[in-house]
C-alpha cells in the first residue's frame, strides 16, 4: 500500500545587502534548510509557506517578485515532499520563534548567506532547491510586478 505523502511548504527568503543578494537559512542541530513546515489540512500551500516563515523567522513582508511558481523535492523521510517558493524579504529582523509544542525555538541559528555559502551548508536535497532559486534570480533582468503570475509548469526536482 502506498504511503500518503506529507506536503511541507516554505520560502527561500532573499534580501539585498548592498549590491549582493543573500538567502536566509535556518539551522536545526546540524541541519540547514530554508524556512518551511507541514501544511495543515485544507491549507493552501502558499499560505502555509507564508505562515511558516512568519512562525519560524518573524518575517512578514514577503514580495513574491518572481511569481508564485515553486519547486518540490522528491519524497524523503516518511513520504514528505517539500515545496519551496522564492520571495524577497526587503526588511524586518529575523526572530527565531518559539515552537508551541516544544516550548523553545525549533531552530538554533539563522544566517543570511551568499549562494556559495549556502551551497557549502545545505545537504544535496536542499542544494537542488538552492540551484533552482539561483537560476530564477539570475533570469530576472526585469522584475515582474508583485502579484503577477508567470507560472512555468510545476517543477519537482529529480
Amino acid at each position: 500500500m502506498k504511503r500518503p505523502q506529507i506536503l511541507s511548504a516554505g520560502v527561500i527568503p532573499v534580501r539585498r545587502f548592498g549590491p549582493e543578494m543573500r538567502l536566509l537559512i535556518l539551522r536545526c542541530f546540524s541541519y540547514w534548510d530554508f524556512p518551511k513546515g507541514e501544511t495543515e489540512p485544507g491549507e493552501d500551500p502558499l499560505n502555509a509557506a507564508r505562515r511558516e516563515v512568519a512562525e519560524e523567522t518573524g518575517l512578514l513582508d514577503l514580495d513574491f517578485r518572481w511569481g508564485t511558481s515553486f519547486v518540490e523535492t522528491p519524497p524523503y523521510g516518511r513520504g514528505k515532499i517539500a515545496r519551496y517558493y522564492l520571495a524577497e524579504s526587503p526588511r524586518g529582523d529575523v526572530t527565531l520563534g518559539i515552537n508551541p509544542q516544544l516550548g523553545f525555538p525549533e531552530h538554533q541559528e539563522f544566517r543570511w548567506v551568499t549562494p556559495e555559502e549556502a551551497h557549502a551548508l545545505l545537504n544535496d536535497r536542499v542544494r537542488a532547491v538552492l540551484d533552482w532559486a539561483v537560476r530564477r534570480i539570475g533570469k530576472s533582468t526585469e522584475v515582474p510586478a508583485t502579484g503577477s503570475v508567470n507560472r512555468p509548469p510545476e517543477n519537482r526536482l529529480p
